[in-house]
């Protein structure tokens, strides 16, 4: 009974016997041949078991438990191992996808010529039979490749029999999709991503650079790639991902001094001005308005200061504020005759006449006049008038004396009245009673003149 051999798909190298077309075969009942179908299902069956201690074998192979070793897998076997028309080509520890044009070409064998045929000599006395000519062979019915050296998967025969890569990437046989790029290897390729993107789920995706802190300050994310920049005051170094702060003062931006910061500067003035709004331009700081009592007299603003001014028969003191009068007659800058005798004020003087004494008073010294006790006349007048000149200098606190006058008497019974005669129309000034007291039989009277408030 003719059998027809086949080895497992997916199991060990065992291999079982199957009928042929023509099953059954003479002698084989109806009934006994399902049977041999189910005996067939039922030892293929245990033999696809695998065993849980199965041997670990390289990419290609699988353990065999008969033969103690990893055997080849026929990758040929599974269900479309290879795209559209191609076919599968089952190779030692992997498999090749072939064009089909590769065995639709027509056979041509090529094999030596045939010997002729030889028929014997009739002058020989052979029998008249022809020899018998080796047999003919029988072309096959599969196709048979031309060159048996067929070179591995991602390699190409060329014509000097050797095995060249073939670019994929270049051919444009490879199947990486339009986001990826194709990187050709020895033997195959490789689907990558560009810089700036990964590979998620097949796809090629923008990593975005920014949220690893690429930038020393600011971060701007693009397609593939990032972009740094940096914050005012500050420049982006050659390596495109630090900063280093910019000396703004060396363009002097400020109008009196520059004081840089990091990442900034800071404008300062000099004395007598004050800083504008802008932060870089210095303005005139008026002085004279912060208080009133900067000056005695009057302050006036200058650019950056103030000076102080005093009125006329003043001068300025040391401390540049205070004012002192001018004593034109020390100086001699007076306009008084040799006649008259200069008297300096607060601010002025005066020139004064020689003294002359009403009679009956007669001039004793150049400031007293004098009437005689002999003289009737003076009985009711005063024993001497004396006259004195005297300056008052202002911004003085009040109530005050001013000065102090005593007088004696020289007769008995007699009594002295004090009191201003004239210029005190605003009652500015007092007159009161110091001491009384009694110095050998004498009265001695003390008044002081005052300034009221």
């Amino acid at each position: 009974m003719p059998l027809e051999t086949r080895a497992l798909r997916f199991c060990s190298s065992l291999r079982l016997c199957f009928c042929p077309a023509s099953c059954p075969p003479q002698g084989f009942t109806k009934l006994k041949f399902p049977f041999c179908r189910m005996l067939a299902a039922l030892v293929f069956t245990l033999l696809c078991i695998q065993s849980a201690h199965g041997q670990p074998c390289p990419y290609g192979f699988e353990y065999n438990r008969n033969l103690g070793q990893c055997s080849d897998v026929n990758e040929c076997s599974w269900p479309q191992p290879c795209q559209g028309e191609m076919l599968c080509v089952n190779r030692i520890g992997g498999y090749q996808c072939l064009s089909s044009d590769y065995y639709d070409r027509p056979y041509r064998r090529v094999s030596p010529a045939q010997p002729e045929p030889s028929y014997p000599d009739p002058s020989d006395r052979i029998p008249d039979t022809f020899a018998r000519t080796p047999p003919r062979a029988v072309e096959p019915s599969y196709p048979i490749v031309n060159n048996p050296a067929l070179c591995t998967l991602g390699y190409a025969l060329a014509a000097d029999g050797t095995c060249n890569d073939i670019d994929e990437c270049e051919t444009n046989s490879h199947h990486c999709n339009p986001t990826q790029v194709c990187i050709n290897t020895a033997g195959g390729y490789t689907c990558s991503c560009t810089e700036g993107y990964w590979l998620i789920a097949g796809q090629c995706q923008d990593i975005d650079e920014c949220r690893y802190g690429y930038c020393q300050q600011l971060c701007a994310n693009v397609a593939g790639s990032y972009s740094c920049s940096c914050n005012p005051g500050f420049l982006l170094n050659p390596d495109g991902r630090t900063c280093q702060d910019v000396d703004e003062c060396e363009e002097q931006p400020c109008s009196h001094g520059c004081f840089n910061t990091y990442g900034s500067f800071m404008c300062n003035c000099d004395e007598g001005y004050e800083l504008a709004s802008d932060g870089t331009t210095c303005i005139d700081l008026d002085e004279c308005s912060f208080s009133e009592f900067l000056c005695q007299f009057r302050c006036v603003n200058t650019p950056g200061s103030f000076s102080c001014i005093c009125p006329p028969g003043y001068y300025l003191y040391e401390d540049s504020r205070s004012c002192e009068d001018v004593n034109e007659c020390d100086t001699g800058n007076n306009t008084c005759t040799t006649e008259q005798v200069c008297f300096n004020f607060q601010g002025g003087y005066t020139c004064l006449n020689p003294l002359q004494c009403q009679p009956p008073y007669l001039a004793v010294s150049d400031n007293q006049c004098m009437c005689s006790a002999e003289n009737p006349a003076c009985r009711d007048l005063a024993f001497t008038i004396l006259y004195r000149h005297m300056d008052l200098s202002s911004g003085r606190s009040v109530p005050a004396d001013i000065f102090q006058m005593q007088a004696t008497t020289r007769y008995p019974g007699a009594f002295y009245i004090f009191q201003i005669k004239s210029g005190n129309s605003g009652r500015e000034f007092y007159m009161r009673v110091s001491t009384q007291e009694s110095v050998n039989g004498r009265w001695n009277e003390s008044m002081r003149a005052g300034q009221s408030e």
